[in-house]
């Protein structure tokens, strides 16, 4: 019997064979052999059931078929082919496949999550950086930053503009970052913690320590007499130090703040003596901050003023304590009860009243009471116990600054710890320098040294500090430089945020409407002292007069110590009606010629309110001007009428003088000039006619101009 059988190596096979009677059967066999491929002796070889085929060298197909005789006939073909097992592997791949589906991948998905937030962590380094620093950061582009801040936050800035941390936080949040907290700050050691304490120390330019108590000697203590304008407090200081020091002020007042030392029975007092003026208020702060107490001077015969109120609240905020001084008690109309009970008024109980407050009645120019006054200073400085280390680098603060022939820039300052010596190395504030010479108070005695509690004045500065700056004695002049350009940047950063929110408001006010008109009174303001240049401008910024219409206000544009240059001329020129306003100081002959070929006007003042009464006169020329030409006569405007062909025409009645057809005239609107032109047309009912008088009624076009209202004043005026 033929027969054709296929097998696989496994054993599998197909058969077909010839018989009596045909069937389909399947058998597996045991390991692949080769041989003839008879259906019914496969399936017995191989111990499956019979029928099931294995593959042979020349057998074909095993026959299918249940049973012996079941299977299909064949032809006599010979196919040899070895089986590959493919089944068996994808099964081995499915069950693989499998495991893979019932594994937990949770592990695998925290995992990616926390590497997309590192990712998208931002750690900010917490002080004002630029646009482009931010932009890098984040990694994005500076423009897209830009865009940003325009659309998102309403900033405009430029790739080197200085953001505040605020704002950066805002980007970084606006770009769908996330800031690093700080418990991520807790993972550096201390050694990073120290790098970045200094690199903070170096960014805001301020260093301060605390010194070992086992260092700490006694020191004089610094008093500040403080009080109302005109009350003695610079007498009172005359007599203590037995000088005539108000036969140099002008007008008889303080308008410095300066530094003095005086002896009471071996022990030394450190006095600074501070402006009484209104305008000299950052002075009288200055001076409270600076001292361990306070003198507050009463004139027995004006008792509590102004500016003694504001002396007060200095004294309140600087926590300092304070001495009252009731002056002029040699007057006839003094009254020093009553000065009390006003103090008390304020919650100043003397010692007379029950209270912890010292108190002295003194008159400094008959020179009585002096004593007891001193003799309680010394009992306040034991009772506050003052000590300073003198065994360290210097600390100070700067009381004034002023540039001096020959000497440059000399700063007024009072050493608070430390020792400072010729040849230091400092910073004052924006400016740095190298002790050049220590000139005492009186201006004459040159100290190789300085300590605790004592004012000299320091030579050797390059730039002009400011009032109230920190002196710091540096290690050398690469610290002193590097610390007066972080002071720098960080005084650009805010100016520029004090003029975003502005400019950011001014646009607010504009879009919102109704802003009244803004009309500026520029000004350039040189000094012989900064403290007094600052006060100066501060109390002309603060100037502002305003109408329903119209605001006005002043705008310095300098601010400085010393003579007034050609560049200050050349400054005020750029703005029509700018005045330079030196204040006991003068213009040097360069700067005199260039004002008088810019026309540039050099007000000279002495007395600080001369000025302010000068420029305020100025603003109420400003906001309400005084029209220009001769009064001739003017008319009301009781109707309006509108003809055909001529326009509209006011019908109006001459209140006083008289009105000609063709004269000048200006249209006033309560205090606000809106038109200054001509009479077009004049008509007394009908008829037109050339002038009108006093009680008259009329009708008045004017050229170029028709919105007239009820109430309007024409009025005439002859050129």
């Amino acid at each position: 019997m033929e027969s054709r059988g296929r097998g696989r190596g496994d054993g599998r096979g197909r058969g077909r064979s010839d018989g009596p009677s045909e069937g389909r059967g399947r058998g597996r066999g045991g390991p692949a052999k080769f041989s003839d491929g008879d259906g019914g002796d496969v399936g017995a070889d191989s111990g499956r059931p019979a029928g099931r085929p294995r593959r042979g060298p020349k057998g074909g197909r095993g026959g299918r078929g249940r049973g012996d005789n079941e299977g299909r006939g064949g032809r006599g073909r010979v196919s040899l082919r070895i089986g590959t097992g493919k089944r068996g592997r994808q099964a081995a791949i499915r069950q693989r496949r499998g495991s893979l589906k019932r594994k937990d991948r949770s592990a695998e998905k925290a995992l990616k999550e926390e590497r997309a937030l590192e990712r998208r962590t931002v750690v900010l380094p917490g002080k004002p950086i630029t646009v482009g620093e931010l932009a890098e950061i984040i990694d994005e582009t500076p423009v897209g930053v830009i865009k940003y801040l325009m659309t998102g936050l309403g900033v405009m800035a430029a790739i080197s503009q200085t953001l505040d941390v605020p704002t950066c936080e805002a980007v970084v949040e606006g770009f769908g970052k996330v800031i690093a907290s700080e418990d991520d700050e807790d993972e550096f050691d201390d050694e990073d913690d120290d790098d970045d304490w200094e690199d903070s120390m170096m960014g805001s330019g301020v260093a301060l320590d605390e010194d070992d108590p086992d260092t700490l000697l006694p020191r004089p203590p610094v008093v500040t007499i403080m009080g109302h304008v005109d009350h003695g407090k610079t007498s009172l200081l005359d007599a203590i130090r037995n000088t005539r020091v108000t036969a140099g002020e002008a007008g008889g007042i303080t308008q410095h703040i300066a530094a003095y030392q005086a002896d009471h029975e071996g022990d030394t007092i450190t006095f600074i003596d501070t402006p009484g003026h209104a305008a000299f208020t950052d002075m009288r702060e200055r001076g409270a901050n600076t001292a361990d107490m306070i003198i507050l001077v009463v004139a027995a015969d004006d008792s509590v003023k102004q500016q003694t109120a504001d002396s007060i609240a200095c004294a309140r905020q600087a926590a300092v304590p304070l001495i009252v001084a009731v002056n002029k008690i040699d007057l006839e109309t003094a009254d020093p009860n009553r000065v009390l009970a006003d103090l008390a008024g304020y919650e100043i109980l003397t010692e007379d009243l029950g209270g912890e407050v010292l108190c002295s009645q003194i008159s400094a120019k008959e020179g009585t009471g002096l004593d007891d006054l001193l003799s309680k200073v010394m009992l306040q400085a034991e009772l506050l116990d003052l000590k300073a280390n003198p065994d360290r680098d210097a600390h100070g603060v700067v009381l004034e600054a002023r540039v001096e022939k020959g000497l440059g820039t000399v700063a007024t300052t009072l050493i608070q710890r430390g020792t400072v010596r010729v040849g230091d190395s400092f910073v004052a504030g924006e400016a740095n320098g190298k002790v050049r010479a220590l000139i005492g108070f009186d201006g004459k005695t040159r100290y190789k040294e300085a300590g605790p509690s004592t004012p000299v004045s320091i030579v050797g500065i390059n730039g002009v500090p400011e009032a109230g700056d920190l002196f710091v004695v540096a290690e050398d002049e690469q610290t002193a430089r590097e610390l007066a350009a972080s002071r720098a940047r960080i005084a650009r950063e805010r100016k520029a945020s004090s003029y975003q929110s502005g400019l950011m408001q001014s646009v607010a006010g504009i879009f919102a409407g109704g802003q009244k008109e803004l009309r500026e009174i520029c000004v350039v303001v040189k000094a012989d002292v900064q403290g007094s240049a600052e006060a100066l401008a501060q109390s002309l910024r603060d100037l502002k007069l305003e109408n329903e219409e119209v605001e006005v206000k002043i705008k310095v544009l300098i601010s400085e110590n010393g003579d007034v240059t050609k560049s200050d001329i050349a400054v005020a020129s750029v703005t029509p009606g700018t005045t330079v306003i030196a204040f006991n100081t003068g213009a040097n002959a360069a700067a005199l010629e260039d004002a008088r070929v810019l026309d540039v006007p050099i007000e000279y003042y002495s007395v600080v309110y001369d000025a302010i009464e000068s420029v305020e006169s100025r603003m109420q020329e400003v906001l309400s001007p005084t029209p220009e030409g001769e009064y001739v006569g003017s008319a009301i405007v009781q109707e309006v009428f509108n003809i055909g062909g001529t326009g509209n025409i006011a019908g109006s009645k001459c209140q006083d003088g008289i009105i000609k057809k063709g004269s000048n005239v200006r249209v006033m609107r309560g205090d606000k000039i809106l038109q200054e032109s001509k009479v077009r047309t004049l008509r007394n009912f009908k008829a037109e006619v050339d002038s009108i008088q006093t009680g008259d009624e009329c009708g008045i076009g004017l050229l170029d101009f028709e919105e007239f209202e009820v109430g309007d004043v024409i009025e005439s005026f002859v050129v």
